[in-house]
């Protein structure tokens, strides 16, 4: 039954979207609801603090507005209050002085009790040219000179009342006049009684306007009731007489209200009255407390009230779409509520059901994806070790080759002999690691054959037991009625080897190596789950072993090359990559089971096939006589590879030509015909491929032999079709292999063809057994 038809026979009438779409709005309608009446009382509230805020602050400010005016009508009510208390005890002593005719015992008398007193601590006695005749002030600063100034300034502008500020100190003063007489037409002289204005005056001051005072003249600070720094700041930042209505001093702010003292005199005198916002601050942020807290209590109230009443009519809409969520997370054992027989029931129950497919969907492909992604990675990896063992090979040519010369020149007791068998040593070192790269990247010359793996096995088993350490047991378990492989032998012979050597490794206190060989058939199903492995009859060859194993990490890379988990120096990393290549070159596919302390399996599927075995043939000698006839036709890009071969050949009698290139072989070959018996060309040229060359010269000159000589074989490019009848010199090649290839070519014996590289298939996970 398709989805459609269950959905037509479990919802008639209405679509599995239509119900989502529809369970979806509602529970968007229940989200918006429940946050549009957030918003709104949040904004609602936001308004109403706004409001009240405001409010607030405009009848604070008018109401400290009002206290300042207050303040300045006290401040002037209280100065014309010490005037007037001044003034009636500058008559007092203008009559004294009078009495005495201008005799200063008259100041001294009037600085005692009961004259003096804290409003009243100045007197000054002049004679009638303003020249001071006797001083009495509490204050010691307060100097004759700095007084006669005072008072020539007082009676030249005829003032009966001032302002004096001398050093630090300020003073109100009152100036009266005596004379003799009750005329008043003949001056006797002036009496000045003055006050000073101290702190604890201007504190006094401050107490009763409930402000702060400051009292200046000509814009100077002379006494205020502000902590010192923001004195200091008043002055440095209004050194004139003009001073705003509001300010800030020391973060806090004043409203500033001035009343001047001497109006229309010079220099002024004010009193600065600065009346603080710090307590309407502190009430409009305890408002501001009282209603945000209201306003939160109001929201969490009205949402706590709207979730229980749509929470109760959503709950089963919202635990679908919990489950929908979960799924898109990779939840799918989430927990769904489906106890009803209504149509949201019957959508929760149908999701469960395409929950459960879905999940096996996406178990199939992710495993799917991931041997993609490891083949991707490792034909990567081919490329590049291929690519690198290419030109490496060449290299390796002109060093062996020419180490053997070298060796043919040398005496064996010259002390140069042993130099020269270390360079080619260690050549042949080399030459090894490329070959293991090469069978990693698929691109070796292969010589495959039919064969019973069986008894490849049986062949190595005492070679495999000398490896394997005493403390390990050793057991080989061949199936029965094993079906054929086409393979390489002797490659095969590596992969067991290797993967023998790799177990010993794992097992370093000892432990089980097993050896074993089955027939394998991959059916349809298998087939469908592993896209990458064609169904059919595999040989699977296992070998399992009882060491520390590995985890995933590890299992991931273990293809890799030059990827060990060795100690330096135990390992190259390329044991497990040389199988890996060698592998997937033969058609097969490998794969491996570990978890850490269980061991390992490494299984190898190789496909059966149904041809027969063939039976080695004894192949007839030629004549070395005739080599002194023949001549090879060296076609090699590589100038230093190409003289190497050629010398190595004309040592061994032969006549030989050279081309660098495919083009100018075929020019040599149409100009000497049927005198050249062999071409030794290499397969990656510029112009013209070794392929393509072997079949023009071919169907030229049929009598021709063709070698192809290589360091690898690339992916096959179009008209890569090898002869059937050509044989393969492998890079680097020493003396004796190449004489040797010549002279099996003039044998009139057909060759089988190798394999070649082709695109490589996915390498599977995992495999039934």
């Amino acid at each position: 039954m398709t989805y459609t038809e269950f959905r037509t026979r479990l919802l008639p009438g209405r679509s599995v979207a239509d119900l989502l779409r529809h369970s979806t709005g509602n529970l968007r309608l229940r989200t918006k609801l429940l946050f549009s009446f957030i918003f709104l009382t949040a904004a609602l509230t936001s308004v109403t603090l706004l409001v009240v805020r405001r409010n607030a602050q405009a009848q604070v400010e008018r109401q400290i507005v009002l206290d300042s005016q207050n303040a300045s009508l006290t401040v002037e009510a209280v100065h014309r209050q010490q005037k007037t208390s001044l003034s009636r005890k500058a008559d007092l002593l203008a009559s004294l002085a009078y009495m005495r005719n201008g005799d200063p015992t008259a100041i001294r008398d009037a600085s005692e009790d009961p004259w003096q007193s804290d409003d009243c601590n100045l007197f000054v006695l002049a004679n009638k040219n303003a020249k001071i005749v006797a001083l009495h002030s509490t204050t010691s600063s307060f100097t004759i000179a700095a007084a006669q100034e005072l008072v020539s300034r007082s009676i030249s502008r005829g003032e009966s009342s001032s302002w004096w500020f001398t050093g630090n100190s300020l003073y109100q003063v009152v100036l009266q006049p005596f004379y003799d007489g009750s005329s008043h037409k003949n001056l006797l002289g002036f009496v000045v009684v003055g006050r000073l204005i101290s702190e604890h005056a201007a504190a006094d001051l401050s107490r009763i306007t409930s402000s702060d005072i400051i009292f200046r003249e000509a814009a100077k600070v002379a006494v205020s009731t502000l902590p010192m720094l923001k004195e200091a700041e008043f002055s440095r930042t209004f050194p004139y007489q003009f001073v705003p209505t509001e300010l800030v001093l020391g973060n806090e702010r004043y409203h500033a209200s001035a009343v001047e003292l001497a109006p229309g005199l010079q220099p002024s005198a004010d009193i600065i009255i600065l009346k603080s916002h710090r307590e309407a601050d502190a009430y409009l942020q305890r408002l501001n407390h009282l209603l945000l807290g209201l306003g939160l209590m109001a929201i969490i109230a009205g949402a706590v009230l709207i979730f229980l009443i749509s929470n109760t009519v959503t709950r089963p809409l919202e635990s679908l779409v919990k489950g929908v969520h979960a799924l898109a997370r990779g939840d799918r054992e989430y927990p769904l509520e489906a106890s009803g027989h209504d149509e949201l029931s019957e959508l929760t129950r149908a999701f469960d059901g395409m929950r459960d497919t879905l999940e096996q969907n996406e178990t199939q492909r992710e495993q799917l994806e991931g041997q993609l992604r490891q083949a991707q990675k490792m034909e990567a990896l081919g490329r590049m070790a291929g690519g690198v063992a290419h030109d490496f090979n060449n290299l390796l040519t002109v060093i062996r080759g020419h180490s053997d010369l070298l060796i043919d020149c040398v005496q064996s007791g010259d002390p140069l002999y042993r130099s020269c068998q270390q360079i080619r040593k260690t050549a042949d070192r080399a030459a090894s690691l490329t070959r293991q790269m090469l069978a990693f990247s698929r691109m070796q010359v292969l010589q495959p054959k039919v064969l019973d793996l069986n008894e490849l096995i049986a062949d190595m088993g005492k070679l495999l037991r000398r490896l394997v350490r005493e403390d390990i047991e050793f057991s080989i378990r061949l199936g029965d009625s094993l079906g054929r492989v086409k393979a390489d032998p002797s490659q095969l012979e590596q992969v067991l080897l290797n993967l023998a050597v790799n177990a010993g490794d794992a097992m370093p206190l000892g432990g089980k190596l097993t050896v074993e060989t089955q027939n394998v058939f991959v059916d349809h199903v298998n087939a469908h789950l592993h896209s990458s492995i064609e169904f059919g009859d595999y040989v699977v060859l296992t070998v399992s072993d009882t060491g520390h194993g590995m985890d995933a990490a590890t299992k991931a890379r273990i293809f890799e090359p030059f990827f060990t988990t060795k100690e330096p120096g135990k390992g190259t990393g390329l044991g497990l990559a040389t199988v890996y290549g060698i592998v997937k070159q033969s058609g097969g596919y490998i794969h491996v089971d570990s978890t850490p302390g269980s061991g390992a399996r490494f299984k190898v599927y190789l496909p059966q096939t149904f041809e027969q075995l063939v039976v080695a043939t004894t192949l007839p000698q030629v004549h070395e006589a005739a080599v002194g006839r023949k001549t090879v036709l060296v076609v090699e890009d590589e100038r230093e590879v190409r003289e190497l071969a050629c010398e190595f050949l004309k040592a061994a009698g032969y006549s030989v030509l050279t081309a660098e290139d495919g083009v100018e072989a075929l020019e040599i070959a149409q100009r000497f015909g049927k005198s050249v018996d062999v071409v030794l060309t290499d397969i990656v040229m510029p112009k013209m491929r070794g392929p393509g060359l072997a079949k023009r010269l071919k169907s030229l000159l049929p009598h021709l032999k063709i070698v192809f000589m290589t360091g690898y074989l690339e992916q096959s490019a179009p008209g890569d079709d090898f002869l059937q009848d050509a044989f393969f010199l492998q890079k680097p090649f020493s003396r004796e292999s190449i004489v040797g290839q010549i002279n099996e070519s003039l044998k009139d014996t057909p060759r089988p063809k190798p394999i070649s590289n082709s695109k490589p298939k996915l390498q599977p996970e995992s495999l039934p057994v």
